[in-house]
């Protein structure tokens, strides 16, 4: 082997498999939206939506589609904070971190939060909630405000945050 070869091998990075089920929704993404103009957005929205993440092996089958580098795909992805790269907990939970919030007492809730699950961010050891910042929820009037699978709750406090949190762990032993 040359010293070329040995060099290509070197800088050459494995691209993970995807099994048939996450295949199969990363090319109904591209199928649904590659023609559009500006397309890459609305792909990963798409693959996100139907797998909860994007995961590492999307990134070249969307390059390749759109005709674009991998590093174009990844960096995208990788920019925007709402592209999760792992798989969710069973639940998300996000709180809102905007300025308004803040002023409402969202820091002492995320803290709360943090405290409740025994994590900073990221999901719990037994998979069943993932806390997540976020920048803005759009419920201001009604701060300080988190989102729960997708459902929005307002003017939360530590004990209704409790309440929230205790109804997920509780779908979480009866699933269980």
């Amino acid at each position: 082997m040359g010293k070329r070869s040995r060099q290509i091998e070197a800088v050459t990075e494995v691209v993970p498999a995807l099994d048939p089920t996450t295949r199969a929704a990363v090319e109904e993404a591209i199928a649904l939206h590659a023609r559009r103009p500006g397309p890459l957005l609305p792909i990963l929205h798409e693959v996100q939506d139907a797998l909860g993440y994007v995961p590492e092996g999307a990134v070249a089958p969307i390059a390749a589609a759109l005709n674009v580098s991998r590093a174009d795909v990844h960096g995208v992805v990788s920019f925007y904070h709402h592209f999760r790269k792992r798989p969710p907990g069973r639940h998300v939970l996000q709180v809102c971190a905007a300025e308004a919030c803040q002023a409402m007492g969202a820091r002492a809730l995320q803290a709360h939060a943090e405290r409740v699950l025994g994590m900073r961010h990221g999901t719990t050891a037994d998979g069943a909630i993932t806390l997540e910042p976020v920048y803005c929820l759009g419920n201001c009037a009604l701060s300080p405000a988190v989102m729960l699978d997708g459902a929005l709750h307002g003017r939360v406090d530590p004990e209704r945050l409790d309440r929230l949190i205790d109804a997920c762990r509780g779908d979480a032993e009866a699933t269980a």
